[in-house]
């Protein structure tokens, strides 16, 4: 084709999905609106640039009409998407597939992104995984078991979650330049599938991560527009969950709401990465945004909890579901008191989320879709959601959402070495080609490498003294505990040398250096193949 080019491999089946129509559809979108998903990276430097010359965030005097408007909704939830009280996540892979449809869970959020390694026969087989799924020709044998799917109206509803608008596709290439890895996710599950799950009558429906502005939402919104007109789909058939998971957009959800007001189905509370976002916005800041451990900070820190609020208030007022976070442990069968505090930590976090107005609420693993369920169902009842509970009470300030300062907890050795370790592990999987990883009875994804190692420069550009042992926090340090940790690691059996020494080199890279690395995943997908 004239301008476009593949540079991966053609492996068995990928002629099904790279076809020269959806090709052709893909490169249609991505002249169209790569130049402006490059303006809007471009601004989020130049707002960069302001934050950390002295400046902060606040709610935008040029959008405050359409806050103060209160004559707007979003359009009526979509069949599929009416009752979303439990939502299972986790990447595209033929088996996860196969349990996430089967969990009992509402929604599977069928992830591309943070729970997905992009090697280019994840990215690919994942489009040939769904479609299959919504053929029902995925079931397959494994290990003696076999996996087959339950009647269709037994299936959670798909949604898919593209990567983000940082981020590019490598292995295709429109006129010179790697595609937006946006596009060709939303692009290529559009053309081959979105009449599928129309044909289902539930769908085709998104998740859209890492936005940092309305604007960037509405680019989206014309993204969906154009793809709807090019294929002949009514206008408002695709719906979107906009995760809030960076700093700056939680300052714009009405605004975010609005942009996408005829394709909204919502919006989501992203709490991992969106602590990665504070560091990263504020990093120049000195103390003034400095968060403790990452196990140390709950969502009852005033700051998530104004963050969480504001949530349900700005979605129930313009008629859009507030969907909760994520409940990321993964119940161990050897040990049963593990599972006895884990599984009340997360009651006690369901709990919270749907007396505080949620409709629905993530989990990781299948086995915690019924202790969800029990939980928005006490509240709930035979409703399908709360959307009727506008939370009038609530009252958020931008200090609210600022006052990083206010949260409880402490920075210790053993938080270090956790953050150290865990990224380690995750890096050497995600390099490896496994996005969502087990470690320590959680289901960890990329938001939990960006997190360990935010904070751990965050410390070191700090002089962070370590509450348990008095050590302040030096590039000196964090090189010896990596080393340790290492040796640890290397006594497991199983482990693949190789990969761990990647990641070590990678995670000194973006947490020790001096500058900051906006995302790990770029550096990271630069050593991919």
């Amino acid at each position: 084709m004239d301008g476009v080019e593949i540079t991966g491999p053609l492996l068995d089946r990928f002629d099904e999905i790279l076809t020269p129509e959806a090709l052709s559809f893909v490169a249609t979108l991505q002249r169209e609106f790569d130049g402006r998903r490059l303006e809007l990276l471009d601004a989020r430097q130049a707002r960069q640039a302001e934050l950390s010359a002295g400046g902060t965030l606040d709610f935008l005097p040029e959008t405050k009409a359409i806050r103060d408007d209160d004559s707007w909704r979003v359009a009526e939830p979509a069949p599929g998407l009416v009752d979303r009280r439990v939502e299972i996540t986790g990447p595209v892979d033929r088996k996860m597939s196969i349990n996430a449809l089967n969990s009992g869970a509402k929604v599977w959020l069928a992830d591309f992104e943070d729970a997905n390694s992009p090697l280019w026969e994840n990215v690919v087989n994942g489009q040939l995984n769904l479609r299959d799924a919504l053929d029902r020709t995925i079931d397959f044998e494994s290990g003696g078991k076999r996996y087959a799917l339950k009647p269709d109206d037994e299936l959670a509803t798909i949604v898919v979650r593209p990567r983000g608008w940082h981020l590019t596709e490598k292995h295709l290439v429109v006129d010179g330049r790697p595609v937006s890895a946006s596009i060709f996710d939303f692009a290529l599950y559009f053309f081959h599938s979105g009449q599928r799950q129309i044909d289902k009558g539930r769908g085709p429906y998104f998740y859209l991560p890492k936005m940092e502005s309305h604007l960037e939402a509405r680019l989206w919104n014309d993204v969906f527009t154009r793809a709807q007109e090019l294929l002949g789909i009514p206008h408002g058939t695709i719906r979107a969950t906009v995760l809030i998971e960076t700093y700056p957009a939680a300052f714009e959800m009405e605004e975010i709401l609005y942009e996408l007001r005829d394709h909204s189905a919502g919006l989501n509370a992203g709490r991992w990465d969106y602590l990665f976002s504070v560091i990263k916005k504020f990093r120049t800041r000195g103390r003034e945004f400095l968060l403790p451990e990452r196990n140390a900070v709950t969502m009852t820190a005033p700051f998530m909890r104004a963050y969480t609020e504001l949530l349900v208030r700005s979605c129930h007022r313009r008629g859009a579901h507030a969907i909760g976070g994520m409940a990321a442990f993964i119940p161990s069968r050897r040990d049963p008191e593990v599972n006895k505090v884990a599984l009340s930590k997360v009651r006690a976090d369901k709990t919270r989320e749907s007396g505080d107005g949620f409709d629905g609420s993530w989990v990781a693993h299948p086995d915690l879709v019924p202790i969800c369920q029990e939980v928005f169902d006490s509240v709930l009842g035979d409703r399908p959601n709360q959307l009727d509970r506008l939370r009038e009470d609530v009252s958020v300030s931008a200090g609210d959402l600022l006052a990083v300062s206010k949260t409880p907890g402490d920075i210790t050795e053993a938080g270090l070495r956790n953050n150290v370790d865990v990224a380690l592990r995750y890096l050497a999987a995600w390099m490896g080609g496994s996005g969502a990883v087990g470690i320590h009875n959680l289901m960890e994804d990329a938001a939990t490498a960006e997190i360990s190692r935010s904070q751990i420069w965050q410390w070191i550009h700090n002089d962070i003294e370590l509450a348990d042992t008095g050590a302040v926090v030096t590039k000196e340090l964090v090189e010896r505990i990596i080393s340790e940790e290492l040796d640890k690691i290397r006594q497991e059996p199983g482990h693949d040398a190789s990969l761990y020494t990647q990641a070590a080199q990678l995670f000194k890279e973006v947490a020790l250096d001096d500058d900051f690395a906006d995302f790990l995943t770029v550096p990271a997908y630069a050593r991919m193949p």
